[in-house]
Parts: structure tokens; sequence; C-alpha cells
């Protein structure tokens, strides 16, 4: 458990000093968040050529090496830093497979989806979620929500992720999942209910 602001600030504190152990901590940290982001971030188009995981871990790479830019000192600045990585490492990707995924361009910048997207994961698992406890809410509260979905059963993510996150229709989760969309439609609200489980025990 951590105690007051000496999680995350202190790691930062540690990051900005030259520790790479710390860094490396800190940035773990994000990782759920950050692949929750990702996913919703990457449209149909590209889904089948980009892995969230694969972005996430690139973000990861680039703010390890480049940590020395970041000026923040708080955990929701951080957050905001790494996504601006993020956007950038997705724009590269999206530059790279245009000639095959001309589709994926929109009208509304790279930034714009991300903050909607950033937005969207919020509120989704904020809703999803009992309020916090004092110590979580010294925490951004989107992070340790990732964390707990994360710790779902592999149904019971999908589907909450597929239905709260991205809002597919119950009847299409029913078919790509392979269950009737009575099922799915249990598996999603013992979701719901298993995360305010963790994070009350929490």
């Amino acid at each position: 458990m951590f105690r007051g602001d000496a999680f995350p600030h202190g790691l930062i504190e540690q990051a900005r000093h030259g520790d790479d152990a710390a860094r490396g901590k800190l940035l773990e940290l994000y990782r759920n968040y950050l692949r929750l982001v990702a996913r919703s971030l990457i449209s149909g188009a590209l889904r089948i050529k980009l892995d969230p995981s694969d972005l996430v871990q690139e973000t990861f790479l680039k703010a390890h090496r480049d940590f020395g830019q970041f000026a923040g000192g708080t955990e929701r600045e951080l957050l905001g830093w790494l996504r601006q990585i993020l956007a950038r490492s997705l724009a590269n990707q999206v530059k790279h497979h245009r000639r095959q995924a001309r589709n994926h361009q929109r009208e509304e910048s790279l930034q714009d989806l991300l903050e909607q997207s950033s937005l969207t994961v919020q509120l989704a698992l904020a809703a999803a979620a009992p309020s916090p406890s004092e110590a979580a809410s010294q925490r951004e509260q989107a992070v340790l929500l990732a964390d707990a979905v994360d710790r779902l059963p592999p149904d019971y993510r999908e589907a909450f992720v597929l239905r709260t996150l991205e809002h597919v229709p119950f009847e299409e989760i029913a078919v790509r999942m392979g269950r009737s969309t009575g099922a799915v439609r249990m598996l999603w609200a013992r979701a719901v209910k298993k995360l305010h489980q963790m994070l009350e025990s929490e």
C-alpha cells in the first residue's frame, strides 16, 4: 500500500533524478489504464493490425527515454504527458498503415480523439465504481479502476470493455463471444458487481 503523496509522487521525483528503477516502476503503474485508452482509440480498420499492448509498450519506451522532458509533478500531469506520447505513437502507426487503411483518417485531430477517448474511459469506469476510499482519492480514480478491470476474469473483462468502453450492443457482443445475448448481459452485470467488490475491499 502507498502512503499519502509519497506514491506515486515520490516515484516521480526519484525518476526525475535519474533513478531508472523508479522510472520503470512508475510507468508500470499506468499500463492497464493506457491499454484501455489505446483500445478505445484504435478503430476497427486498424484493430487487426495494431495491438493496444504494443502501442503501450512503445509509449513506455519513449517515455523512459524522454522522461527528462516531463515538467510536471503530479499523477494527473504525468497521465496527460503519457497520453500525448501514446497519441504521437498512434499517429505514426496510422501514417505507416495509411495506404492500407485510408478510411481510418477522420476530420478530428488525433489529440481531440485522444481526449475524447480518455474522457470516455474515465466516465465509463467511474460509472461502474463505488465512491473512492480516502486512500484511493489520492490517486487518479481511472487508473485504479483500470487496474481492477485487468483483474476481472477474461470473459467478464471482455464483456465489460466492449459494452462500457466501446459501446458495442449486447447482441453484437454475443456474436463475438459465441454466447447468447442473455448470457452476455449477465456477464456484464457480474463484471460490474465484481468491480464494486474489488474496489470496496481495497
